[in-house]
C-alpha cells in the first residue's frame, strides 16, 4: 500500500524529490498571491491603501504563527499525516478566499492561508530525514530551490492570471494546485517515525530554552528579520507605485518577480562560498548586498523612463540575491548550534523572519502613504543597514572569541 512504510525503508527517487520541491514552491507561493493583485483587490473591494496593506501584513503573521506552533509538532506526529491535513486546510481556505465580498473576511483567511501554507517548512525537514548520507546537501538545495521559485514566481503567475481571469480565478486555481501537491505527497510519501516523546506544551518550552540559550541564534533570526522588513515592504508596495508612477498593472508587477528569481537561484551557490570563508562573511556580504541595492534605486528620477525600469529589475536581482544568500548562511550558523533540534531551531528563525515580512507590509504601506517611494526605499535600505551592523558586530565577536581561545591555549 502507498505511503504505508516507515521512511527508511524506502528508496529516495527523482520523483519523490521532484515532488517535495513543487509541494514546498505551490504551498509557499500561496502566501504571495496577493502581493503583485493588491490594486485589484482594492478596487473590487473598495480598499483603502491600509485595508490592502493588511492582506500581505495578516498572511505572513498567520506565516509567522503557523511557524512558531504548528512546526514543532514535526517533532511529535507523523509528517506525512500533518502535510495531508494541512494541504486540506490550505485549498479550501483558498476556495474560501475567492469568494469573499468584504476586508473582514478577507483578512480572516489570509490569516489562516499564511498558517497552513508552513507545509513548505514540513517538506524541507522532511527531505533531509528522507535524503540517503552524502546527498542530504543536494537533495535539500533542491528542495530549497522549489521553495525559492514559489516565493518569487508567485508574483509573476498571480499579476497574469488575475490581469487575464480575475483576481478570484487565481485564488482557485492554487487552491486546485494545493489539492493535487497533497493527493501526491500523500500518495509517495512514506510514514515517518516521530523523533520526540515531548508533549505539545514540552515542545514549546524546548524552543523557549533554545532561544535564551544560544545568543548566535538570536543574532542570526533579528539579522535575517530585519532584512525581510526591507524586501516584504518593496514587494507590497511595488504594484502600488508602478501602478501609480508608470502606469503600469498587475501583469508588469509580477513580472518583477522574474528579475528576483533569477537572483534567488543563484543564492545556494552562497553555500560553496560559506565553506571557503566561512557562513559568517557570507551573511556580512549579503546583508551589504541588500542594502547597496536597495540604496541604488534612489538613482531613480536621475535615469529615463526604461532606465528606471531597468534599475528597478536590477536591483530586485541584487537584494534577492543577497536576501536568500543570507538566509542560507544564517540556517548553517543556527543549525551547528544543535543538531538534534535542528527543526526548533529552524522554526524560531524562521518565525522571526515573518514577523519581519509582516512588519514589512504594514510600515511599507505606511511609508508609501506618507513619504512615497522614496520612503519605502529609506526604509528598506535603513534596515538593511541594521542588519549589516548586527552581522558586522557579531563577527568581530566570533574573531575576539577565537582568538581568545587561542591566546588560552
Amino acid at each position: 500500500m502507498s505511503g504505508t512504510t516507515l521512511h527508511s525503508e524506502r528508496p529516495l527517487s527523482t520523483g519523490l524529490i521532484f515532488s517535495l520541491a513543487a509541494g514546498a514552491g505551490l504551498s509557499v507561493a500561496s502566501i504571495y498571491y496577493a502581493q503583485p493583485i493588491l490594486p485589484l483587490l482594492g478596487q473590487s473591494l473598495s480598499l483603502s491603501v491600509d485595508g490592502m496593506g493588511l492582506i500581505p501584513t495578516l498572511t505572513q503573521m498567520g506565516y509567522a504563527l503557523g511557524i512558531l506552533f504548528l512546526i514543532p509538532l514535526g517533532d511529535r506526529y507523523d509528517r506525512r499525516a500533518i502535510i495531508l491535513l494541512k494541504c486540506i486546510i490550505l485549498a479550501l481556505t483558498l476556495a474560501a478566499c475567492s469568494f469573499t465580498s468584504s476586508l473582514h473576511s478577507l483578512l480572516a483567511t489570509s490569516l489562516l492561508i499564511g498558517m497552513t501554507a508552513t507545509i513548505a517548512q514540513d517538506i524541507v525537514p522532511a527531505a533531509a530525514i528522507l535524503a540517503p548520507a552524502g546527498r542530504q546537501g543536494k537533495i535539500v538545495g533542491t528542495v530549497m530551490t522549489g521553495l525559492l521559485l514559489g516565493i518569487l514566481l508567485s508574483r509573476t503567475v498571480s499579476g497574469l492570471v488575475a490581469t487575464w481571469l480575475g483576481w478570484r480565478a487565481m485564488y482557485q486555481l492554487a487552491a486546485l494546485s494545493i489539492l493535487l501537491i497533497g493527493t501526491v505527497l500523500w500518495r509517495v510519501l512514506p510514514r515517518f517515525a516521530t523523533h520526540s516523546e515531548l508533549s505539545y506544551p514540552g515542545l514549546l518550552r524546548s524552543m523557549a530554552t533554545l532561544w535564551s540559550r544560544y545568543p548566535g541564534l538570536r543574532m542570526a533570526a533579528a539579522a535575517q528579520g530585519l532584512l525581510s522588513i526591507g524586501f516584504s515592504a518593496f514587494w507590497s508596495v511595488l504594484a502600488l507605485m508602478l501602478l501609480e508612477n508608470y502606469h503600469l498593472g498587475s501583469a508588469v508587477a509580477g513580472g518583477f518577480g522574474l528579475a528576483g528569481a533569477a537572483g534567488a537561484l543563484a543564492a545556494p551557490l552562497s553555500g560553496s562560498l560559506s565553506d571557503k570563508i566561512g557562513p559568517e562573511r557570507v551573511t556580512v556580504m549579503g546583508a551589504a548586498l541588500v542594502t547597496v541595492s536597495f540604496a541604488s534605486m534612489f538613482l531613480l528620477p536621475l535615469l529615463p523612463l526604461h532606465a528606471q525600469l531597468c534599475l528597478i529589475a536590477l536591483a530586485a536581482i541584487g537584494f534577492d540575491l543577497g536576501l536568500q544568500s543570507t538566509l542560507i548562511a544564517h540556517q548553517t550558523l543556527v543549525y551547528s548550534l544543535e543538531p538534534q533540534a535542528r527543526g526548533r531551531l529552524n522554526a524560531l528563525l524562521f518565525t522571526v523572519v515573518f514577523i519581519g515580512m509582516a512588519v514589512g507590509s504594514v510600515l511599507g504601506s505606511k511609508a508609501w502613504v506618507s513619504a512615497g517611494w522614496p520612503g519605502v526605499l529609506a526604509l528598506a535600505s535603513v534596515t538593511g543597514l541594521l542588519s549589516l551592523v548586527i552581522r558586522w558586530w557579531a563577527i568581530r565577536r566570533h574573531c575576539a572569541s577565537h582568538a581568545g581561545s587561542v591566546a588560552e591555549e
